[in-house]
């Protein structure tokens, strides 16, 4: 995502640490298994070191069973997107999938970190919420619906059961994973953060939960058969009247700067930094005590036989195409299995028409076919993807790595040289909205999530270290 301007800081930020090195709050979780499954969480424990190693999930350019995952560097550096698809999730009727754009010194490495740690913290908390309804011997809100539809009382319970546990079980495991990061021995995410977009597909039930601007879209055929987008989440940016007014109650600041008036940030209270284009994250620690928060925006769908896709994207994409045009792509995509490539290379080359003079940003795509259907073709076609997914592929095995310290191979490309004179903003950012119903405006350049780093002086006390 972003990168930052100023490199100076007193956040002295150590990377060198391995993903295997967390917590043991991490490493000690496991599956939640479903009732007619007959599995218990203790059957199915498994650690960050194992899940390289599950064959149902995937992070890396490529396809599943019912969905194709794509990701290319931008040309701002390291690449600090990531992204997953892990299916047979709880069971096999359940699909964890999700998309992480990281910003800072350390985005990438954080990126990282929440892809591997955070479903597993999801299935954790959820199975927290059974363990506690089943000792408390409630039946949730039953009796509380009438049944309208020819369905039992008790199938209706049930259901409403299901969605109240996920709507607990998504902020307790963001703030879980928020927390860990924070105490994290060899990681510093002090200015550094993620976005997170994800999505639990159960059956017919979607549960999302987001934070940040990364969006997920869904195509679906509307009365005459013809495709159309749905937007799924909120792009929770700082000029979003809501978000603004907890930012300002919480003393941080929120302006845009007089080079880039339509891109509203985030400030801490006593200096002009860092500048976050967002209004919740992971990490960013130097905001948290100001307005910015990891609580997720949980919302429930359940899905008809008009659902055929959805789309998570981290902003690159959503910069240069609009919901409409996603949609466009990816159902006439000749193979399902090349969709996501497709998307991506389709918003490069929008980046390259549209905005000439900016950085292109990390593009991430998660296509996700709701029939749970994967076209056929031989394993030759599914490997000739264009000589950057390949180059992709192979800086996906250094992507496994959170040394900081060592940057990934870039893409064969040619670079787009700004002057010495030019700010490190790229176009127009996006328009405020005094509307509640908030959707993000498409179609516009990316801008740094950061603009600076916090410089804190002697004389002033350092509150927030």
């Amino acid at each position: 995502m972003g990168s930052c301007v100023s490199t100076s800081s007193k956040s002295t930020c150590s990377s060198g640490s391995n993903g295997d090195s967390a917590s043991p709050s991490c490493l000690e979780i496991g599956f939640c298994g479903q009732k007619r499954a007959r599995r218990t969480f203790s059957d199915h424990v498994v650690s960050l070191h194992q899940l390289p190693s599950l064959p149902n999930r995937i992070v890396t350019n490529g396809k599943s069973e019912s969905s194709c995952i794509f990701m290319q560097q931008g040309r701002k550096g390291v690449n600090q997107d990531a992204m997953i698809v892990w299916e047979d999730f709880m069971s096999e009727d359940v699909t964890f999938c999700g998309v992480f754009d990281g910003h800072g010194p350390h985005g990438h490495v954080v990126a990282r970190k929440v892809r591997d740690a955070l479903p597993l913290k999801l299935l954790s908390s959820l199975h927290s919420c059974e363990s506690r309804q089943n000792r408390s011997g409630k039946a949730g809100l039953k009796g509380n619906i009438k049944p309208d539809n020819g369905e039992s009382e008790k199938d209706i319970s049930a259901e409403d059961e299901l969605i109240s546990r996920w709507r607990e079980a998504f902020p307790k495991a963001y703030k879980s994973m928020d927390k860990e990061l924070r105490n994290h021995p060899n990681l510093d995410c002090f200015c550094s953060g993620s976005t997170a977009v994800t999505i639990v597909k159960q059956g017919s039930n979607l549960f999302m939960g987001s934070i940040g601007d990364s969006r997920a879209i869904m195509g679906s055929k509307d009365s005459d058969d013809s495709m159309s987008a749905i937007q799924l989440t909120v792009d929770l940016k700082p000029d979003l009247p809501r978000e603004a007014e907890r930012i300002k109650r919480c003393k941080g600041r929120v302006f845009a700067l007089q080079d880039e008036p339509e891109v509203s940030r985030v400030w801490l209270p006593f200096d002009d930094a860092p500048g976050l284009a967002m209004a919740r994250a992971f990490g960013d620690f130097c905001l948290k005590e100001y307005g910015v928060i990891s609580i997720p925006e949980f919302s429930h769908r359940l899905l008809t036989d008009r659902d055929q896709f959805i789309v998570i994207a981290s902003d690159g994409v959503w910069d240069v195409l609009s919901n409409e045009e996603v949609v466009e792509i990816v159902s006439s995509a000749p193979m399902r299995s090349s969709a996501a490539r497709i998307l991506v290379q389709s918003a490069a080359r929008e980046w390259k028409l549209k905005y000439p003079t900016s950085k292109m940003d990390d593009c991430a795509v998660v296509c996700l076919f709701l029939d749970g259907k994967m076209d056929s073709e031989s394993d030759c076609d599914e490997q000739c993807f264009s000589s950057a997914a390949v180059q992709s592929n192979h800086a996906g095995k250094d992507i496994e790595s959170d040394d900081g310290q060592k940057s990934e191979p870039s893409l064969q490309r040619n670079f787009t040289v700004r002057s010495s004179e030019d700010t490190e903003t790229y176009g127009d950012g996006i328009s405020s909205a005094e509307d509640q119903n908030w959707l993000g405006l498409e179609g516009v350049t990316r801008v740094n999530s950061l603009v600076q780093l916090p410089r804190f002086s002697e004389e002033r006390p350092n509150i927030l270290l």
